[in-house]
């Protein structure tokens, strides 16, 4: 028998195992929570009814938890292009445009379709259109970027400014309702023109398979194929890729095509299994989300769904907080922001630790 003391010794020696950056990483979600605690507080609100409220907001009910997995879908799609990006070294804040250029491009297919075609081809070459709307718009990014030497990240907000205001355009001119022109969209598309859902809800089985099935292939091609492999040493080093006789621009201009293809198929499910239309804002601003997914997971591929699936809850969930505590659903950004920025932080710390330990 070991007594107290003794086990409490050979815990501490099991602790010390541990690398650093696992503390590191313990210790900024601690303090993460403690800052979101300390802002809800200064709200005049309370963390366990926020927390029991948004968590109310994401599962209460069958409905909102169909609202997650609805959400969860464009955002596993558009973190999947991120990840393609961000590996080979490119901060790609296109993605909002993107994703609104694969929606329109869907729009316009749906828009041409004439009645009595096979609504099952329809909205598969709208899918199809949108991979080309949103890869085209990835492609002018990175052309901009490579040989108009602009960054991709003014290159990237400048044109998620040009899909918006295109957008808006469409709606309120060419596209517009009948009679009307107004934020709520377009006509809205038939019945048949949509993806099957779970009932009344949003839920598409189809649209969870389809962005389940490009987190695999993601998996795959960034872990296991020579072209990850490629992409990976481009990002780390662009010139030594360059003298191993990679093809950089290529590798960076694919990055760029695929993003926007992924981010283009998520419009297209913004179209056919949620809005059932094209609106101004049809991104819904899940672009801006995945980017933090994709920053907080530091672009690894395996942990794109548990953390998607948290934000995409922490979006709906919010919705609850003016209904119920009469906060601003705002709220929900500042928790992934914080999120967020501890995590940058505890990881710079890491890396800090590890060269002072090796100098």
């Amino acid at each position: 028998m070991h007594s107290p003391l003794q086990n409490f010794l050979q815990n501490l020696q099991i602790l010390k195992k541990f690398p650093k950056v696992a503390y590191f990483r313990f210790g900024a979600f601690v303090a993460a929570l403690l800052f979101i605690a300390a802002v809800i507080l200064l709200s005049s609100g309370s963390p366990t009814q926020v927390a029991m409220g948004m968590w109310n907001g994401a599962f209460g009910s069958s409905d909102r938890f169909a609202r997650v997995i609805s959400t969860l879908c464009p955002l596993l799609l558009a973190s999947c292009g991120l990840i393609f990006t961000f590996t080979a070294g490119l901060y790609n804040l296109g993605i909002e445009g993107q994703i609104t250029a694969g929606a329109i491009a869907s729009t316009l297919l749906l828009r041409l379709i004439p009645e009595g075609f096979s609504p099952a081809i329809a909205i598969t070459l709208a899918i199809l259109f949108g991979i080309v709307g949103g890869g085209l718009w990835g492609l002018l990014a990175g052309v901009l970027n490579i040989y108009g030497k602009v960054s991709e990240i003014f290159a990237g907000l400048g044109m998620n400014f040009t899909a918006q205001g295109l957008a808006l355009y469409l709606v309120f001119g060419p596209w517009k309702r009948s009679g009307v022109a107004s934020m709520s969209g377009t006509e809205p598309f038939s019945d048949a023109l949509s993806l099957p859902t779970v009932g009344n809800t949003d839920f598409s089985p189809i649209a969870l398979a389809i962005a389940i099935f490009a987190l695999i292939v993601t998996a795959i091609t960034i872990r296991a194929t020579y072209f990850g492999l490629k992409l990976k040493a481009v990002g780390n080093n662009l010139r030594a890729a360059y003298v191993l006789g990679i093809p950089a621009i290529e590798q960076m201009l694919s990055s760029f095509v695929i993003c926007g293809a992924l981010a283009g198929i998520a419009g297209s499910l913004q179209v056919v299994a949620v809005f059932h239309r094209l609106i101004p804002n049809v991104s819904s601003n899940l672009g801006f989300l995945a980017l933090l997914v994709v920053m907080l997971i530091n672009y690894n591929p395996f942990l794109v769904l548990p953390i998607a699936f948290l934000f995409s809850s922490l979006n709906v969930g919010s919705l609850e907080l003016p209904l119920s505590l009469s906060l601003d659903s705002s709220l929900s950004g500042i928790i992934q922001g914080a999120l967020l920025l501890f995590a940058i932080l505890g990881e710079g710390l890491a890396k800090l630790s590890k060269e002072s330990a090796h100098s």
